[in-house]
This record gives C-alpha cells, structure tokens and sequence, in this order.
C-alpha cells in the first residue's frame, strides 16, 4: 500500500497537527506500507523553501506559493493556493504512483486532492482534523454565520461528499458530519492518540527550574501551551486569588505565548498577583520537560464553543502519558477523552466557582492521585495509543484499493 498525504503544514514546524502526522506516518511504515507527503504553500508561506525536505526521516515535497497580491485576497487567495497545491500534487502523484491520497484538513488541501485523484483515476480519503471556520471565529478572523464561515463551511461540505471515504479524529466532527448529510458508513474515526513511549512519566523535579522560579516548597498550577482566546486562561487568571485566599502556597505557571499573551500579562498586573504567577513566554521544545517535572496540576480551562465542544485536543492524553495530575473544564472535546475522577478531573466550563472548587478540592485530595496517574497511563497505554488509531485506516484503504498490498 503506497498513500500520499496531502497536509497543511508539517514537522519542523511544531503543532498538534505535525505531531499528529508525525505519528500516523510512523505507524504506516510499521504496517510496512510506503508514504509520501506533500505540504501546501502555507507551510512556510512567503519563504523560499526546497521542492524536497528530508525532516526525522521523512522525506515531504514542498509546494512553493507565490508572493502574488491576489494569494492574500479572499477567495481568490484560496483558489490561488489550491491551484498551485493540485498542480504540485499531479507532478508528485505522477512521480510517486500512489494507491491513494489522504488528504488532511484543510479543505483547501481536500480541494486540491480530489481535482488531482480525479485527473489521475487515484480514490481520495479526506481527513477532518477540525473546523477551520470554528478556528478562524476564535482567534478573531471571521464571524460565526458571516459570508467567510459559509464559504469555508460550504467547501468543506464539497469535499466531504465527493471525497471517496472520510475520516476524523472523534465522534464530536463525526455526528456533526452526518448532520450535514454525509452517510455515516462513509466516516470512520481514526481518533487522537499518543506514544506513550515518548512520554515517559515525569521524574524528579527539576532543581534548576525551580530554583530559578522560585518555586520549591510551593504548589504549582500550570498551563503549558498555546496562548489561545478559547483555551480560557482568562478564567484560570481570575481564579487565582481565590486559590491563594484558600492556598497562599499556591503558584500558577504559564508556559507558552500567543495570541492572548499580553491581555493575561494585564490581567495579572490588575489583580495584582505578581508573585503568585510566574509567565515564561515560549520556551524550546526540549525544555518543556522541564516544566512540567515542576508542576503538581496541570489545568486546561477550555471555553465551552463549538471548536471545543466538537474537537478532541492531544494534551489531556499526554498528561495522562506522563503521569501528569490535571483538571479540566467539561466540554465536549475533554468528556470524549476524559473519565472523570478516574483518569483525570473535570470542572463546569466558564464557572470559576467550579474550578476554584474543583481545584482545591484536588490539591486537598493528594492521596488519590497515584491511582489517577496510574489509571491514566494505563489509558493511553491499552486504548490511545498510535497503534490502535491507524490500525483503523486498514479497511479505509483496502475498501478502496481491494487489490492493493495489505
């Protein structure tokens, strides 16, 4: 079985999304099955990049785009980048000979996909990772229900329906496929997972760090991410001094930047709870270890929306691989992963009474929290595991290629 995968961005640069790929592509070739990959122009948009990139072992065709004006104009820009990804994808697909293409969300890359599977007689599989209208509506790009939401909304539906077999990464996008009239026997979910092999319990706390942060003898709260409107740390900020009437022992480390970086900073100073919160901004990627070796819970205080309530995120599953104590609102895209009071906690989104509660409550309940870690790793180990997920992508393929290698 030869797949070509048709992403949106890809390893070095560093995401949910390059990790997510990083992995299927490495199950495949386990499965002893040959894959290809090629990135669209937004991988490194603006840049001029090799047509040929060999990254951990993978080697990704590049497709260049343009510094042309009419590539930054709605709908036209988007026209402008399918059209230089399916011309890339016809020169690979010619070169390569693939059985299928898989192609990742965006829709912009099923687009592309399904124009070059058709000109090649080559069956196409379309991957929904998220919503990328729900994203744009969140980071502030675009309104729900405005004509841009619609229009990426609609092209996504066109893919879905011509696409010759779907797949996504929970049952959230799955019911919401088929309300929009895709036949449920055409989804499968191939669903987020992690190599708990790559995240190995969290060890000794890291003497550096938390000398340096001034943190030893102290009970660390943490968020370590993206700094994203949705992802609510706004809330968890809010909380703080309530934590701190309760538990002055108390300190909230933020690990990260983004998009709401500066309006956190200005919410701590007008609290004025300095001392208590400690913001590193970003930090390398072989660092981050580091942090959460220093941390006692980790708190992913999503914002109850539908990019939340429908997309399954990785974090709670790599918590859970390192053993890690974390507490989490009760959105949609969390209770899919997580089995409250079992392998992790969950808190009512959008009430701080809840979350202060729930994480007092935790932070008193120190006892319990080996049977927790324990019944985490056991989680992902035996269930949300890579190996698991891909192993779903068997049948996708071989209903297409009924005589391709197994």
């Amino acid at each position: 079985m030869h797949v070509l995968h048709v992403l949106d961005h890809s390893i070095p640069l560093q995401s949910g999304y390059t990790f997510r790929t990083r992995a299927i592509l490495k199950e495949q070739r386990a499965l002893g099955w040959k894959t290809s990959q090629v990135t669209g122009p937004k991988h490194n948009p603006g840049k001029a990049i090799a047509p040929l990139e060999s990254v951990d072992g993978f080697d990704f065709y590049r497709c260049q785009g343009s510094d042309s004006l009419f590539e930054r104009l709605p709908v036209i820009g988007q026209w402008a980048v399918i059209s230089l990804l399916t011309k890339r994808l016809l020169e690979v697909a010619r070169a390569e000979k693939p059985d299928v293409i898989h192609a990742h969300s965006p829709a912009l890359n099923g687009v592309a996909a399904i124009r070059a599977g058709r000109a090649l007689g080559i069956p196409v599989v379309y991957e929904v990772r998220g919503f990328w209208e729900d994203a744009a509506v969140s980071h502030g790009t675009s309104s729900e229900g405005g004509l841009r939401y619609r229009l990426t909304r609609a092209m996504e539906t066109w893919v879905l329906k011509r696409a010759d077999a779907v797949t996504c990464i929970c049952e959230g996008i799955r019911q919401d496929l088929i309300a929009r009239g895709i036949a449920a026997e055409k989804i499968t979910i191939v669903p987020n997972a992690v190599d708990a092999s790559r995240f190995q319990p969290v060890g000794d706390r890291d003497a550096a760090i938390e000398e340096r942060l001034q943190l030893a003898g102290k009970k660390v709260v943490a968020f370590i991410g993206s700094f994203y409107a949705y992802e609510g740390l706004d809330l968890l900020v809010a909380a703080m001094p309530r934590i701190l009437a309760a538990r002055p022992d108390t300190r909230l480390l933020l690990v990260g930047g983004g998009q709401v970086a500066d309006e956190v900073k200005q919410q701590v100073a007008q609290l004025g709870i300095e001392d208590a919160v400690i913001m590193t901004g970003r930090v390398p990627y072989e660092e981050v270890d580091a942090y959460y070796s220093v941390t006692d819970v980790l708190v992913y205080p999503r914002k109850s929306m539908r990019l939340t309530d429908l997309v399954t995120p990785l974090k709670p599953l790599e918590a859970m691989a390192q053993k890690s104590m974390f507490l989490a609102s009760d959105v949609g895209g969390h209770r899919e992963l997580v089995r409250d009071g079992i392998t992790g906690t969950l808190f009512k989104a959008d009430d701080i009474d809840d979350l202060v509660a729930s994480l007092l409550r935790l932070l008193d309940q120190e006892e319990r929290w080996p049977q927790i870690r324990q019944a985490g790793r056991d989680y992902v180990e035996n269930e949300r595991n890579w190996v698991n997920s891909v192993a779903n992508l068997k049948s996708v393929y071989r209903r297409l290629v009924p005589g391709g290698s197994q």
